[in-house]
């Protein structure tokens, strides 16, 4: 329960539940991911209270929100410079750690202070390959 203190959030037993499940989850999991699996422990939870936690969450900079998948935002607990490999059948995710340096021309940043990249790499994994043999 330590930990959790640091991250300036009313501590409520339906909030430890989702900090609780998302830490160290590396799943990218929706906000409907993470109601389906704390409902279980708490099932009078609201999805209002999932989804209201990760906005917080996010405005404290504790959690990123994912735009990667067009049909429901996911969630990362890695506030970690990284970035991400998703899959197109099942659209998974993995993370990428290494850190790649990709500069924007002067002439294109239109007066923009650079301050991070986030690269998204595509592909097929071994699950979905093994689908479509």
């Amino acid at each position: 329960m330590k930990k959790y203190r640091d991250k300036g959030l009313k501590l409520t037993p339906q909030r430890l539940a989702i900090l609780e499940y998302l830490d160290g989850n590396k799943s990218h999991p929706s906000a409907e991911d993470i109601y389906a699996a704390v409902r279980q422990k708490y099932p009078t939870m609201s999805f209002a209270t999932v989804y209201n936690t990760l906005e917080a969450l996010q405005k404290k900079g504790k959690v990123l929100e994912l735009t990667i998948d067009n049909e429901r935002r996911r969630y990362d607990p890695d506030i970690s410079n990284h970035h991400h490999l998703i899959c197109t059948g099942c659209r998974k995710i993995v993370d990428i750690d290494d850190i790649f340096t990709i500069a924007v021309p002067e002439d294109q940043q239109c007066s923009f202070e650079v301050t991070g990249n986030h690269i998204e790499f595509y592909g097929t994994c071994p699950d979905c390959k093994r689908k479509e043999a």
